[in-house]
């Protein structure tokens, strides 16, 4: 068994076609096939179903796929491990970000690291933060910036905290209210737009409004900053956004809440992690920082 079929095997499942896999591979199709043909007699198992119209995995290569997986990441943790030895960063960084993120300009840190490491691989996951703490602890995510209530801390990996803020409320300009400050339990009456219930990115707002003994209305609810901002525009309720990140919109009327809800960003990674992520992690001046592990 070798890693190029390893690689084959992945680069099919991925693309459900063995003529798209092996251009992703840089490969005649006759040489892939070939590969994954000799792979399966050693296996003594069918890894596809071919058909004139698709290709899908058997059940056997369902149960190899993950492993195979593992496999190539091993592989090239281990190739990285010994470039580092040598002073030469290469490999795959993964980073995931809550859509908020205000503690850290991530487009220029992502420039700075490619610029400074461009054999590095670089992707970008936006996503909540429970999703990106479970995606780092499974290995998919390697570095992640999340926003949290002040209770609450990231477990199961390694942390530090970024900082603090406030959230203020944000309106459409034609909103019928004039103060620009104003405190939770006045606009108790007003529908919101919010994070899903539950959401790390809801409960700080919950809280705050549950400490001042009033319950409000959510009848929209989003998974995007991005969509919570286009619906206040249309004057269809009030929104909630960090008081660093809100300046974005300018078209947006800002009102300050004197009993505002607060969250903490925290930058999360591995508890081992790969060359790649100590050399984002010393860039963002984390190894700089006392880490506290999950």
């Amino acid at each position: 068994m070798e890693l190029q079929q390893l690689r084959y095997v992945v680069a099919v499942a991925e693309t459900s076609n063995f003529t798209r896999a092996a251009e992703r591979c840089r490969v005649v199709q006759s040489a892939l096939s070939h590969q994954i043909a000799a792979l399966e007699r050693e296996l003594g198992a069918r890894l596809f179903e071919r058909t004139s119209r698709r290709v899908r995995l058997t059940p056997a290569g369902e149960a190899f796929l993950p492993a195979a997986r593992e496999c190539l990441e091993a592989a090239d943790r281990a190739r990285a491990e010994v470039a580092a030895v040598g002073g030469e960063i290469l490999g795959r960084l993964a980073v995931g970000a809550i859509p908020t993120l205000a503690a850290v300009d991530l487009p220029v840190a992502l420039r700075d690291y490619r610029r400074r490491y461009p054999r590095v691989h670089i992707t970008l996951t936006s996503a909540g933060s429970e999703s990106l703490i479970e995606r780092v602890r499974q290995g998919g995510v390697d570095v992640a910036f999340l926003g949290l209530p002040p209770r609450m801390e990231p477990k199961g990996v390694q942390s530090r905290r970024l900082g603090g803020g406030e959230l203020v409320a944000v309106v459409a300009p034609g909103y019928h209210r004039t103060e620009t400050e104003v405190d939770l339990r006045s606009l108790a009456d007003e529908p919101f737009i919010d994070f899903r219930a539950g959401a790390a990115g809801r409960a700080q707002s919950d809280e705050a409004f549950a400490a001042v003994g009033v319950r409000r209305d959510v009848p929209f609810e989003v998974s995007s900053a991005e969509l919570m901002v286009d619906l206040v525009r249309q004057g269809l309720g009030v929104g909630m956004l960090p008081a660093a990140f809100a300046p974005r919109f300018p078209d947006l009327r800002v009102i300050r809440l004197r009993d505002a809800p607060t969250r903490v960003e925290h930058l999360i990674w591995d508890n081992r992690p790969s060359p790649a992520a100590l050399a984002f992690l010393e860039l963002i001046g984390a190894d700089r920082a006392e880490a506290s592990p999950g």
